[in-house]
């Protein structure tokens, strides 16, 4: 009987075959996590925080409004003089930084909910900004005016 290297491996009756393909992966779930990259309408929105204000007609107008008033809130503490002008001394610079980080970490989160891409949300932190500054910053509120700040 002759030794074929062939025969160690494979009997008479098998034959070589290419493995199976992997499984096919399956097609992505819709849910919230996914957003659009353009404008979409509706209350099917996620934003700011997990799950909230998952398709509940009550809570998504909970968010329009939430994200309307801090965006006036915004307006109104970017207009805000809390320290005098020139003021050097160390307990007022402290207070000022903390002050800006609280003023930035609000506009960041209008603007983490405007990339929710949802008109609505889009509308109502452009509206709120609006309001805010035409009460706060156009100097309606206050006897002087004040010149025109970037924000």
């Amino acid at each position: 009987m002759e030794l074929n290297p062939k025969s160690l491996f494979l009997d008479h009756h098998s034959t070589i075959s290419a493995p199976p393909p992997p499984p096919a992966a399956p097609p992505p779930a819709p849910h919230a996590h996914h957003q659009p990259h353009f404008f979409y309408w509706g209350k099917e929105a996620q934003f700011l925080f997990s799950g909230w204000p998952d398709n509940h007609t009550g809570m998504y107008a909970l968010a329009i409004i939430l994200v309307f008033f801090v965006a006036i809130v915004v307006e109104f503490l970017s207009n805000l003089d809390l320290v005098k002008p020139g003021s050097h001394r160390t307990a007022a610079v402290f207070f000022q930084a903390g002050f800006h980080a609280v003023r930035a970490g609000l506009r960041y989160m209008v603007i983490l909910a405007v990339m929710s891409y949802n008109g609505g949300v889009f509308i109502a932190a452009a509206l709120g900004h609006a309001v805010g500054y035409v009460i706060f910053g156009s100097g309606l509120s206050r006897k002087e005016a004040r010149p025109n700040r970037c924000i």
